[in-house]
């Protein structure tokens, strides 16, 4: 039994492509089929995998249809957290699409799932992402400030479901936890922020997170052990379709 994760898909199978780099750049083409081969050669049905978050580009449960239909034939036991882009998921009726898709998909908000004796817990996180004002010479000399605000009173909202998910595991008798974000755990200005300081007060072992895309972006967060936790970037063409492996 392990367990893999993976993010961003952006499936598009019933609604229009809304992200036109996807068509450029080498990486997406085909890329439905390169993760459907990566998955049957790696994952088996006794496996898990997480999904951090960015399924589909439809508008509605329908529109997405083929495209968690496609998720469900991927082998293991699949577990799906809420991305920016998941407009077919409303937070707040997480309980009934786990119940359309009982025993096929899990969807992973304000609660969590067991792997072995690990929790697994997340929630779509938020960090602000600007804009950022640059000098003359490529340096961010300043930011909106309204935004920044704005994104601040995101990031409480996102740790408030966060906290319901680690606790409802610790009343459950859980002290080992594997934490999933959507979006990155900090923005380019930041070395901590709300969801690294929960990571270290749960004693999560890990915090894997997705969102970040293009070679550029690939660094725009933690990466690597930082403070006894490890940070994982599992976006997928980060990964080039191969999911990682979190643990046996």
């Amino acid at each position: 039994m392990s367990l893999y994760a993976i993010g961003d898909l952006h499936l598009h199978f019933q609604s229009e492509l809304k992200a036109p780099s996807q068509l450029r750049d080498k990486v997406w083409q085909d890329h439905e089929r390169k993760l459907a081969a990566n998955c049957a050669g790696l994952i088996g049905e006794e496996d898990t995998l997480v999904l951090v978050g960015d399924h589909s580009w439809g508008k509605n449960l329908e529109e997405c249809r083929e495209d968690l239909e496609y998720i469900c034939a991927l082998p293991g036991r699949k577990i799906l957290l809420r991305g920016n882009h998941d407009m077919f998921w409303d937070a707040k009726k997480t309980e009934r699409l786990n119940g359309l898709y009982e025993g096929r998909l899990s969807f992973l908000q304000n609660n969590y799932y067991a792997y072995g004796d690990y929790a697994l817990v997340g929630t779509k996180g938020y960090c602000f992402e600007g804009p950022f004002y640059l000098d003359r010479y490529g340096n961010i000399a300043g930011w909106d400030e309204a935004e920044a605000a704005h994104a601040e009173k995101l990031v409480a909202r996102e740790i408030e479901r966060l906290t319901v998910s680690f606790d409802m595991a610790r009343a459950d008798g859980f002290r080992k936890y594997i934490m999933f974000l959507h979006y990155p755990p900090t923005n380019i200005l930041q070395k901590n922020s709300a969801f690294t300081r929960m990571a270290e007060q749960y004693g999560a072992e890990q915090v894997i997170y997705g969102h970040c895309h293009g070679e550029s972006r690939f660094h725009d967060s933690i990466r690597g052990k930082k403070r006894g936790i490890r940070y994982s970037l599992v976006s997928g063409d980060c990964l080039r379709w191969h999911p990682m492996k979190v643990m046996d």
